[in-house]
């Protein structure tokens, strides 16, 4: 009997550096910066048999959430505009919105959840929550689900 894997996200600087160094070495290739396994574990400082025992098992943490709907939660402030700008951004990033939800204001801030589908985004999950946590209005945005 095979027993079902587990996964976690974890903050990179909390990862072996081997890890880092695999998921870097398999951008490498995707991206065509390196053409060989060769080359891209040599550009990273890593063997090939650490390149081939780990590269199944990391996966930066994009990659595992393209092609799907991803749920976001933002606590905003409650001024014209904000929810607005936040849907341009995915618009802007190749998001596709599924659905908008948000409460009534409280103490001059709301909650608003948005699920979108991910496949045709054109920034990594990662820069596109950076966007978003760095624009006028957002308290704070998060994904809530996946």
């Amino acid at each position: 009997m095979t027993k079902k894997p587990k996964y976690y996200i974890v903050e990179a600087s909390a990862l072996p550096e081997v890890f880092v160094k695999v998921a870097e070495a398999k951008r490498l290739l995707s991206t065509g910066e390196a053409s060989t396994v060769n080359e891209a574990t040599r550009m990273t400082d890593i063997s090939r048999s650490a390149f081939y025992k780990y590269r199944d098992s990391v996966l930066p943490f994009q990659n595992m959430m393209t092609g799907r709907i991803i749920t976001f939660q933002f606590l905003i402030h409650d001024e014209p505009g904000v929810l607005a700008a936040i849907l341009q951004i995915f618009s802007q990033n190749g998001a596709n919105i599924q659905t908008v939800n948000s409460i009534v204001p409280t103490n001059g801030s709301a909650l608003a959840t948005i699920s979108a589908e991910t496949i045709d985004m054109t920034v990594p999950l990662e820069d596109l929550l950076n966007i978003l946590n760095q624009m006028p209005g957002v308290v704070k945005a998060e994904v809530l689900a996946g």
